[in-house]
């Protein structure tokens, strides 16, 4: 069992870093990524703790990327270390989440519904705050069921209490990602919310400027939809991963560690047989 995407405190994750690697030592996961939202700030304590727990370790990232429709998340894994390209990309983002993050709360706070920015710094501590905070703190006070209905009443794009997010430009990412040593993955490709006629257009056009790789197993997804991501992104010359998108129960319960759609443990063949040969030909 492996897993390629994962969330720590460094961006909007439950466990620290050295947490994450130790629930995946005690699953036998043997390889594992960490790619938090916007930031590479956990990697060097992931990648310690790697070392003493003897997995197999992959440093990685999620950037947000601008785009037509929907959400376009894409992982960057394996760096070898970080480009003064993506840097560059990182100090930007980081100056307006906070930004964003008050624009949430203003937004939520016309709707009558009581929320701080203290209140979420005290409830999640040494903790980049992030979307999934807000949708933890939706179903404590008792406004939404879960927190998935939380996401698709406010905090979707598109919906009352959704603020945009900084993104950045698909080719300066790719850019920064290979400089940094790693291989351009999309995220959960469904989330772009692109209509299948139109699908093998946009990943053949993602694929020509540079994305290797398609996450084309994602709990978010149904497993027959995993299945034909998989076929036309082999179709159009991708490899393919899968990942738990894993954050911590109590921010997305949905979630669980070293697994995937249809609940289903991600085999080892999506790093060593997928990812592997990738990063050992660059």
């Amino acid at each position: 069992m492996i897993d390629l995407h994962i969330h720590t405190t460094a961006s909007d994750g439950q466990y620290t870093p050295t947490q994450i690697i130790q629930k995946a030592a005690e699953k036998n996961i043997k390889a594992i990524a960490i790619t938090d939202h916007d930031t590479v700030d956990g990697i060097e304590e992931a990648r310690k703790e790697a070392e003493k727990q003897k997995l197999i370790f992959v440093p990685g990232i999620e950037l947000n990327i601008t785009h037509h429709s929907g959400e376009f998340h894409l992982l960057g894994l394996g760096f070898t270390h970080i480009a003064p390209s993506l840097k560059a990309i990182l100090e930007n983002v980081i100056k307006n989440r906070e930004n964003r993050n008050m624009q949430i709360i203003q937004k939520l706070q016309e709707k009558g519904i009581k929320i701080t920015y203290e209140e979420l710094k005290q409830k999640f501590p040494n903790t980049v705050i992030g979307r999934p905070h807000f949708a933890a703190i939706l179903q404590e006070k008792g406004i939404v069921k879960t927190t998935q209905q939380a996401f698709d009443i406010y905090l979707c794009k598109g919906r009352s209490c959704y603020a945009e997010r900084v993104a950045t430009n698909l080719d300066e990412a790719i850019i920064a990602i290979r400089e940094s040593g790693g291989i351009p993955v999309i995220a959960h490709p469904m989330s772009l919310y692109i209509s299948w006629g139109k699908m093998p257009d946009e990943l053949k056009n993602y694929h020509e400027r540079g994305v290797a790789g398609l996450e084309a197993y994602h709990p978010g997804a149904r497993v027959t939809e995993c299945k034909r991501l998989e076929e036309l992104g082999r179709s159009l010359g991708y490899f393919i991963t899968a990942g738990s998108d894993f954050h911590g129960e109590r921010i997305r319960a949905d979630r669980k560690l070293g697994h995937t759609c249809g609940k289903k443990k991600i085999e080892d063949k999506y790093y060593f047989e997928e990812l592997l040969p990738h990063l050992s030909s660059i």
